[in-house]
């Protein structure tokens, strides 16, 4: 019977050549994405096509919101909880490799790439979490590690995995072009978390809001944001993202436009006094209403939703 790997495939290089190196073995690979909030799996789909796998996507927005939220260890540079996601994510793969009869999961992690969730320690410690030591395969460094379970019973040819360290991305790039990889995709992991500016705005939201909403977030990720007194304020940048953000009014917001000139849509979700909020909405609608701060008769349309 053939050898069966679930690999997580996140979209970049490292997670695509893992893959690779395991189908040059004539192991029978799916790929396993995981989307929400703040990532999608449209580059992981291109890699799979590419390499010719199924691929299995898995929407977790809640439970990775929540760890958003309050992440056990912290977060990087933005608000991005990177140990504490590869735990869950490892932690549902492994439900479905136990599932659906998979010998292994295995991910493109490589010792001492990233700084935060990618050190030797930080490898073990995210294994022991996940509750996967000895099924938790990494293929582009596996000879630093000890063997898995999938190597000792030589369902995996540990002399054909890798021994890649450190932050230089020369060997991956060398080896994609050794195995024909048309299409290189960025390492950038493509989660918008790691992006400092937004990771500020999720920081200043959850001290305003104990309990962020699915809904908060999509708010953060329209528009232009402003944190005005106890209210977070949103404006609009153009009429597609004025329509877009009027789908995500909630109970208890204001929204604020104008009447009688074009211009942007206002929307303030308020926390506690809005005064402020409401003023400082008004100012920006009519400095960016076309024409509209020149005229004597500019009107609002404000509505308590």
């Amino acid at each position: 019977m053939k050898t069966k790997a679930l690999v997580l495939l996140s979209g970049g290089l490292d997670s695509l050549l893992a893959a690779k190196v395991l189908l040059d073995q004539g192991i029978d690979v799916t790929g396993l994405v995981f989307c929400g909030l703040f990532f999608t799996p449209d580059q992981a789909k291109k890699m799979a096509a590419q390499l010719e796998i199924n691929l299995k996507i898995v929407d977790f927005s809640q439970e990775h919101l929540n760890i958003v939220l309050k992440p056990k260890y912290g977060y990087g540079k933005g608000a991005n909880p990177c140990i504490d996601c590869h735990i869950l994510m490892l932690k549902m793969a492994k439900e479905i490799m136990q599932k659906e009869g998979y010998d292994f999961v295995a991910t493109g992690e490589v010792i001492g790439q990233r700084p935060m969730s990618q050190s030797a320690k930080k490898i073990k410690l995210v294994e022991q979490e996940a509750d996967l030591k000895g099924c938790l395969l990494r293929p582009l460094c596996a000879k630093n590690l000890e063997p898995t379970i999938a190597e000792n019973k030589g369902l995996v040819d540990r002399e054909k995995l890798l021994d890649i360290t450190g932050r230089s991305r020369k060997r991956q790039n060398q080896l994609a072009i050794d195995s024909g990889i048309k299409e290189m995709p960025s390492p950038n992991s493509g989660c918008i978390l790691t992006e400092v500016k937004f990771g500020e705005l999720v920081r200043k939201l959850k001290k305003m809001k104990k309990k962020a909403s699915a809904n908060d977030i999509l708010m953060l990720k329209t528009g232009r944001h402003e944190f005005v007194g106890d209210c977070l304020l949103i404006i609009s940048h153009n009429q597609a993202e004025g329509q877009e953000l009027a789908t995500l009014i909630q109970p208890g917001d204001i929204s604020i436009e104008s009447l009688n000139y074009p211009g942007p849509l206002a929307v303030i979700r308020s926390f506690g006094d809005n005064t402020q909020a409401i003023l400082r909405a008004k100012e920006i609608v009519k400095q960016r209403s076309k024409k509209g701060a020149e005229k004597q008769d500019f009107e609002y349309k404000i509505l308590n939703h």
